[in-house]
């Protein structure tokens, strides 16, 4: 029988922490579901821990190992495996509230088939007490398939995003989604890239996924996404490249991913503005002039926009302002 949905564990040296992961989906290893635990390339125990569950629980749980490709190489063979109608994307660190599975379990059940699943996810940051939520309820219509024309604009912060959403298998084959290898941030072009292809879309207004916040070696720490702005650049111009190949797609869509992609824009000149060297600007330049070869209309669209103002401020006091909005930022909402 086929799985109702395939969960895939993208895993690099996860073994203090990947059994968490893996016991909350378990808790619905009763209903029709997979379990792809994707070793990439670990050096700890996580092999071992993956065949331990493989073997406990076959039929279920399926350990894939690889050398080491990366998150997004983990991300494609979790793909490549995957059987399922569905298919889900479950970070080694984060987990999904077991209650809320069964009842997202239960929805996915009785729908028809949708092309993208939409739920809030938490930001479980450590230490914080009251953890931040990302809800849709003001922007989405709930309990009903829906088109993009239905979906009201989401505001900065509320954006969708590889947490939020559950895939339909067959339109990811559809859209061709294959990673870059080697690359932090791919999360970006796993939830990018598909929308010109999400026709049918439903949304509940229940706290799904845990997205962990805490550790010090984590992606989206902010020293560690300095040292890896690379990374960055190049899923930022991939975005870029899928917006301009996205003219003609439904215009509701592509003012979604133009909001999106402009968002992650931000990030990358923030990132380069705090960092602050002479190479960084250069490198902002660089991206700008990136944008303006691919689609002299999106270049001149995004310099009329705050994007591009943000990070054109002459004086030094201009730009500390714009790093301190965005600390305040990163408090309010805990996103690193």
């Amino acid at each position: 029988m086929k799985p109702l949905i395939s969960f895939a564990i993208p895993c690099y040296n996860s073994a203090a922490y990947m059994r968490h992961c893996i016991e909350n989906l378990l808790t619905a290893k009763n209903r029709n579901i997979e379990i792809l635990i994707v070793n990439d390339g670990s050096k700890d125990e996580t092999p071992q821990i993956a065949d331990e569950y493989a073997e406990k629980y076959p039929g279920i749980v399926k350990a894939c190992h690889q050398v080491n490709k990366g998150h997004g190489g983990a991300v494609n063979t979790g793909m490549a495996n995957a059987t399922g109608t569905y298919f889900k994307v479950v970070d080694s660190d984060d987990w999904l509230d077991p209650t809320v599975l069964q009842r997202v379990l239960d929805i996915l059940e009785k729908i028809d088939e949708v092309d993208m699943f939409i739920a809030n996810y938490v930001y479980d940051k450590v230490g914080v007490k009251h953890k931040k939520v990302i809800s849709y309820e003001r922007y989405l219509p709930q309990n009903e398939v829906f088109g993009w024309d239905k979906a009201r604009k989401l505001p900065i912060g509320t954006y969708i995003l590889m947490h939020s959403v559950i895939y339909r298998l067959d339109m990811l084959k559809d859209a061709k989604l294959c990673l870059p290898e080697h690359t932090f941030y791919v999360d970006n072009i796993f939830v990018h890239s598909p929308f010109p292809y999400v026709k049918r879309l439903y949304y509940v207004n229940l706290n799904l996924y845990h997205y962990f916040i805490g550790r010090d070696d984590q992606s989206v720490n902010e020293q560690v996404m300095i040292k890896r702005l690379d990374q960055q650049m190049r899923v930022n111009k991939i975005l870029i490249d899928t917006q301009v190949a996205a003219k003609d797609v439904d215009k509701h869509c592509y003012n979604y991913m133009y909001s999106y992609m402009t968002i992650i824009t931000m990030i990358t000149q923030l990132m380069l503005m705090i960092r602050g060297d002479d190479e960084a600007y250069k490198e902002i330049d660089s991206l700008w002039d990136y944008i303006k070869e691919a689609d002299t209309q999106l270049y001149h669209k995004m310099r009329l926009g705050l994007v591009y103002n943000a990070f054109h401020i002459p004086t030094k006091a201009g730009k500390k302002i714009v790093i301190g909005i965005y600390h305040i930022a990163q408090k309010i909402y805990g996103f690193n």
